[in-house]
Order: structure tokens, then sequence, then C-alpha cells
């Protein structure tokens, strides 16, 4: 059996998840099965694209249900640490080379907070950021070349 890591999960993300875990479930199923039996009640299903856009979106649906379950299953429920140094959850302003500052939000993507700048820890900016102090300069390659970054402020993100 394969070891399976660990999603981190603000409590705000794990609720956000149930809820929707819950809604698809539920009232999403319902939904789809009202429209595959409205489309069924039009005839013939060989021709019928009303039928298999409802059988395509119960398909999307579906795999959406599995894709939160697994999280779900494997996710690390917890706040984030205030030790100074950027870990999972911290909440970064950064500096570039022409002096914008900017806040980035370093989680996984399942804990995307609207409004918010993501950084995940497995992007090269996130990787670059953990573990860095106030004062650091951390710098990364991406698609677009090499860039720098002077962290200004850490704090743990509480929402």
């Amino acid at each position: 059996m394969t070891d399976t890591a660990k999603t981190w999960l603000t409590p705000a993300a794990h609720q956000k998840l149930v809820d929707e875990l819950q809604h698809l479930t539920t009232e999403g199923r319902a939904v789809i099965e009202q429209r595959i039996a409205e489309a069924r009640s039009h005839g013939d299903l060989r021709e019928n694209a009303e039928y298999d856009t409802a059988k395509n979106d119960q398909g999307l649906m579906e795999a959406r249900i599995r894709q939160i379950k697994a999280t779900l299953d494997n996710a690390e429920i917890a706040e984030a640490s205030n030790d100074g140094r950027v870990d999972v959850g911290s909440l970064v302003t950064v500096i570039d080379d022409d002096g914008d500052e900017m806040e980035f939000f370093v989680a996984p993507p399942e804990n995307k907070v609207d409004g918010m700048l993501l950084a995940s820890p497995s992007s090269p900016l996130g990787g670059a950021l953990m573990g860095a102090k106030p004062g650091t300069t951390v710098s990364f390659e991406a698609p677009g070349g090499t860039f720098k970054y002077e962290v200004k402020a850490v704090r743990p993100y509480e929402g």
C-alpha cells in the first residue's frame, strides 16, 4: 500500500469541502437525476443533446465527489504555526525587485481564499518561501525567468 501525502487544510477550508460534498451528494445528485429523467422523456437517446449533456454533467459531478472524498480522507486539519518562519498556512508579505509589495497565502490549492494570492508549497514561489524569515531574500525559477522577493513579514493565516 502506498503512503498518500497529507493535504494541509485550514479548519475553514475543511468545512467548505465538507459542505460542498454534502450539497453534491444530496441536492446535486437530485438535480442531475431530474435533468436525466426529463431528457429521457423526450424520446430517442441516440440524438438527444440534452441527455448527453446531463450525463456528462453527472460524470463531472461524481468525479468532483471522489476528489473531495480523497482530499478529506487525507486531510491534516491545522492552524498555521506562528514561529516567524514561512510555513504552510502563513501569510507572507514580500517586496519584488520593483519595490512592489504583495501578500501571499502559502497553502495547497484546496485552501484558496477569494481575494488572496495563493502560493502553493509545491509551486516554485511557495517552495522558495518555505522556511524563510523576515529580511530574507528568496529567488526561484519560473517560466518567465528568475524572480527574487524580499520577505517583509510573516504571520499565520487566521480564517
